[in-house]
């Protein structure tokens, strides 16, 4: 089907070295990079990997202009995270809608982006029309779907996620409706018909909970290991990673590695790390470490192509939501500020830190403490800083205040493990609720992201215990 009149149509070259759901710390100091400009971008530095890191997003959120540039700037790939859903474009039997979707792929489009499409044949999100479908029609039913909706985006979309989590936990097949009335054959069909409709997209099989080796896990590696020997078509599989903070699976390298020795590109399409809220130094910590996990995992496997992180605002994550009492799951938080996790990431990428000169001063009067305040990384118009107060005392410390005066144009964004009040320039930060007591020659530390103007001079520091 051609593209609507008066959108342009033009093809989305995949990343070059390999063949191409839902909405969206003081414990280790993760630096920013250093540079008098702006530093190169995560979807920059994948690319330099031949790699592509991107973001999923959706419609609402394309009217939010401070959402809109940062999604603009920092990713080279979006994935349409609703709107190319059954629900969306075919929502009445044979009549085809394609408006929302094809904003967001005109938004890609305008920054330079390449599309992931998601996702074809789901059990969910389906329009309440295709249940009543009789058995004999609904395979045609589907293809015909498919022919329309990958057909539709021929040249514009990179990556299709055809069928969408066919498995149960236990490796068995998920009694959807596809699979009670078509069988076991219908994702061959999907595939097939995929490929008819857009014989240059990549095909990807996409699930959660396959991220690790497991039952679930090898009753995929089954189904692309037996597409690979009956010719069924099939290029990728997608790890959707919805992961919960400090159980990255340790045999996630090794399972990439065996489903890229089918034949078959992997990508991490989905990624997101959920934690319990509040956040905390420790959890932005932990989170950091696993998003650095990931990364790393596919960065050592020439054939896994990219990351795709669902959503990357806390703000516009779907993890609460259905999480009750959890989030914070992504790399920026409410505000488009960058988290630690941002950084581990940038790091693991490639991307270069810094760290400022250490200013260490001691409380007058016999105060019992130090304070040291470090700029752990810091870039164009932006920084994170730390500051690790001492105990010099003769006895535990009940609580703690460290202060400082800013140079005019500095200020702190968002701070973490300790209790800030600003008065104009003057910093005042006390304990928190679980760090006021500090041993003897102990330590603890807080950390911020602030933004200045001009220079970014190392305040001096006063520490004193109550």
């Amino acid at each position: 089907m051609s593209a609507p009149t008066g959108r342009a149509r033009r093809v989305l070259a995949a990343t070059t070295t390999v063949a191409v759901m839902g909405t969206l710390a003081v414990g280790m100091a993760v630096a920013a990079p250093s540079s008098a400009d702006a530093g190169p971008t995560l979807g920059q530095l994948a690319a330099a990997k031949g790699r592509y890191f991107g973001s999923a997003t959706d419609n609402p959120t394309l009217d939010n202009a401070p959402y809109t540039a940062v999604l603009g700037s920092e990713f080279n790939q979006i994935t349409v995270g609703n709107t190319q859903k059954w629900m969306y474009t075919e929502p009445r039997r044979g009549q085809f809608d394609y408006t929302q979707a094809d904003k967001i792929v005109a938004f890609a489009q305008a920054h330079d982006q390449i599309v992931r499409g998601h996702t074809l044949v789901w059990h969910n999100q389906l329009p309440d029309w295709v249940d009543s479908v009789p058995a004999g029609e609904l395979l045609g039913v589907m293809r015909n779907h498919i022919t329309n909706v990958a057909g539709h985006y021929q040249g514009e979309v990179v990556h299709w996620d055809v069928v969408n989590e066919a498995f149960e936990e236990d490796g068995t097949r998920r009694q959807s409706v596809f699979q009670q009335k078509i069988g076991d054959g219908y994702i061959a069909e999907a595939f097939k018909a995929a490929r008819a409709a857009d014989p240059n997209a990549k095909l990807y099989y996409n699930d959660y909970n396959i991220e690790g080796i497991g039952a679930k896990s090898d009753a995929v590696y089954n189904l692309v290991k037996s597409f690979k020997q009956q010719g069924i078509p099939i290029d990728g599989v997608g790890l959707q990673a919805h992961l919960i903070l400090g159980q990255v699976p340790s045999t996630l390298q090794r399972n990439i590695q065996r489903f890229a020795d089918l034949g078959v590109d992997v990508a991490i399409t989905e990624l997101d790390i959920r934690m319990r809220t509040p956040r905390d130094a420790t959890k932005d910590a932990q989170q950091a470490q696993d998003y650095r996990t990931v990364t790393n995992a596919c960065l050592a496997v020439t054939r896994c192509v990219g990351i795709t992180v669902w959503d990357f605002s806390d703000g516009h994550s779907w993890i609460p939501s259905v999480f009750p009492g959890e989030g914070a799951a992504l790399i920026y938080d409410e505000n488009f500020a960058e988290k630690p996790s941002y950084w581990a990431v940038h790091e693991a990428l490639g991307g270069t830190t810094t760290t400022a000169t250490t200013t260490t001063t001691t409380g007058g009067n016999g105060s019992g403490c130090t304070a040291t305040y470090r700029v752990t990384g810091q870039w164009n118009g932006g920084y994170q800083a730390e500051v690790t107060v001492r105990n010099t005392g003769a006895t535990a410390t009940t609580g703690w205040t460290v202060e400082w005066t800013f140079a005019q144009g500095q200020t702190v964004r968002s701070l973490w493990n300790g209790v800030l009040t600003a008065n104009g320039q003057e910093m005042t930060v006390r304990n928190a609720s679980y760090n006021g007591r500090i041993a003897v020659n102990g330590t603890t530390a807080f950390g911020f992201i602030g933004a200045h103007t001009g220079t970014n001079g190392t305040p001096t520091v006063t520490c004193a215990t109550a």
